[in-house]
């Protein structure tokens, strides 16, 4: 991506290594991040792995003071400026449909933070909680990303901070709100309410990328398959099959690899809210 030298945002709250002071699940480790990366992309709540998962002190390592590593810096400049283009994208589109568009903010955490959605561990993987209209992402998570789900590149990166700037959008938009509605009237239909959800706002990370190629020229050749390819990593079946499971589609949270990549492609090429009503699209 074309991302070096643009503008940074403002709304970027830098918590890492400053601990939460709260006791720590699991004990973390590289096994307990991989595993709760599945949980949290097969459309795990941020608090379930945590309240599910025993508790132990906290041993004062890792979130409580310890430094900050250097060599993150330069991926905290980069979801700086790719947060930044999410906030020149989003103002003209929604005030189209009469919605103010209020810039959400991104904190960037180590270990464990507290937030409005309550207190989770950086094992649950990047979040969005509507009660603050914040972002929240441990920069350790990109790493796994690549390593462990095969999702390289710049891009990939930036679908993530997309992605989770949607759920944003959808927040302002209303859509949120209703879909947990809609999901306490039936618990039957709520993992096929969250995956339209969860495909919505993988059409609006297309919508962002779609509007900041024709207005900032941000993408380089091999970019648009780096996004395909991470929408296709964090397919619901592509997981539980590289989890070493069956494939349920009854409990699809997200949707398969098929429908992200779709819907993720949908935004990129129309570039417009109507194109990404998904629930429409199910006759909802």
């Amino acid at each position: 991506m074309r991302w070096q030298g643009g503008r940074r945002s403002s709304n970027i709250e830098d918590r890492r290594g400053m601990g939460a002071g709260r006791p720590l699940a699991v004990g973390g480790g590289a096994a307990t991040l991989v595993i709760a990366v599945l949980v949290y992309l097969l459309g795990g709540d941020p608090g379930d792995f945590v309240s599910q998962a025993p508790q132990y002190p906290s041993s004062g390592v890792g979130g409580s003071g310890a430094p900050v590593d250097p060599a993150q810096e330069p991926l905290k400049e980069f979801v700086s400026v790719i947060l930044a283009d999410t906030e020149d994208t989003w103002p003209a589109l929604l005030s189209e449909v009469g919605v103010t568009y209020e810039e959400p903010r991104l904190v960037l955490f180590s270990d464990a933070v507290e937030s409005a959605c309550g207190f989770q561990q950086s094992a649950v993987g990047p979040f969005y909680c509507p009660g603050d209209q914040r972002v929240y992402l441990d920069l350790t998570f990109f790493g796994e990303l690549d390593r462990r789900l095969g999702a390289s590149g710049d891009f990939a990166q930036a679908y993530v901070v997309a992605h989770e700037v949607g759920h944003h959008v959808q927040n302002l938009m209303g859509t949120s709100q209703r879909v947990h509605e809609m999901r306490a009237r039936s618990r039957a239909d709520a993992n096929a309410l969250s995956v339209l959800q969860e495909l919505q706002a993988d059409c609006y990370a297309g919508i962002w990328a779609h509007h900041a190629q024709q207005q900032r020229q941000v993408l380089e050749q091999g970019d648009v398959e780096e996004g395909l390819n991470a929408a296709s990593a964090i397919g619901d079946d592509t997981l539980q099959r590289r989890a070493g499971g069956h494939v349920v589609p009854e409990s699809f949270t997200h949707g398969s690899s098929a429908q992200r990549v779709a819907w993720f492609r949908r935004g990129l090429e129309q570039g417009t809210l109507e194109a990404c009503d998904t629930f429409q699209q199910q006759g909802r």
